[in-house]
């Protein structure tokens, strides 16, 4: 009979595009990982997935597969949490999502000192607002609003996030910042094409909206490294040399130990406004309260 931990490890692997995303979805290693996939597909004899260097791409029978069985695992998931909140009132736990990148600047550093259980799942925010309204989380973090009628979710505007130009402490600037304070704009876009780019392949929306917001127009270039998420970028350009459009709060911390230098927020600032996204139901209303004042405190 098939284990039905194969299908939760195949879901999570048709969402998230990798074995890595998908493990760490999973709280699992990434060989157990494949060995869960490899024993679905010898299950079912084909092939669910057609293996890249960068992303694992699903078949036409691995997409059949997921129709087929996306509704019942969501049912599943569902239930298990309901069951987790009903017998577990001595010790209670929040079921939150958001980036893996806001996770790790702002909760990670809180996990030993909170007095609750705390269950984190990354993901898209399509995804997580989905998982936030069929009852699988209790609060997610997001930069955009779905109002939906009858939905048990609101949504509390609580900081902004600013889209700036960052350089590695190694890249020559002069040019750049010279072209930035004359206020002479066709050429500081000539200028900064010279450079190597780097970027994300989740903050390209970002990246593409801060160019036409400064430069009236769509970039004509792709960046030269994309990278799985903002944090390997500022690592990746710490003392070295090259640019790259991120979130503020973000890189504030590698400005401040000069690996990276800030050059410019826009004649235009290109920002978001960050949200709590939570259920209008939820019975710890405390250990919520606790987890939104750290990221006031921090943001």
């Amino acid at each position: 009979m098939v284990n039905l931990e194969w299908y939760r490890t195949f879901k999570e692997i048709y969402e998230n595009g990798t074995l890595t995303k998908a493990s760490v979805a999973l709280y699992a290693s990434q060989p157990g990982v494949s060995v869960h996939l490899n024993a679905l597909e010898a299950y079912v004899g084909k092939k669910l997935f057609e293996r890249t260097s960068r992303k694992m791409i699903p078949t036409e029978e691995g997409k059949f597969l997921y129709e087929y069985i996306i509704e019942s695992i969501k049912t599943l998931e569902t239930a298990e949490q309901h069951f987790k909140k009903t017998t577990q009132d001595k010790n209670p736990s929040l079921n939150i999502g958001m980036c893996s990148e806001m996770f790790q600047l702002i909760v990670e550093p809180e996990i030993a000192k909170l007095e609750f259980d705390l269950v984190a799942r990354f993901g898209d925010h399509t995804n997580l607002i989905k998982d936030l309204n069929n009852g699988i989380l209790d609060l997610v973090i997001t930069p955009k609003v779905k109002n939906e009628k009858k939905s048990l979710v609101e949504y509390t505007a609580f900081s902004k996030e600013r889209i700036v130009l960052i350089a590695g402490n190694k890249t020559d600037t002069t040019n750049i910042e010279l072209l930035i304070n004359t206020k002479e704009f066709k050429a500081l876009e000539a200028e900064l094409l010279k450079h190597m780019w780097y970027s994300s392949s989740n903050e390209m929306e970002h990246f593409r909206r801060f160019w036409f917001e400064n430069f009236n127009k769509k970039p004509a270039f792709k960046p030269n490294y994309i990278l799985p998420n903002i944090t390997s970028i500022i690592r990746c350009l710490a003392n070295e040399s090259g640019l790259a459009l991120v979130p503020d709060f973000l890189c504030n911390e590698a400005v401040k130990t000069k690996s990276i230098k800030r050059i410019w927020d826009g004649k235009v600032n290109t920002e978001n406004t960050l949200y709590f996204a939570s259920r209008t139901d939820l019975k710890h209303k405390k250990e919520l309260k606790t987890l939104q004042d750290i990221f006031k405190s921090k943001m």
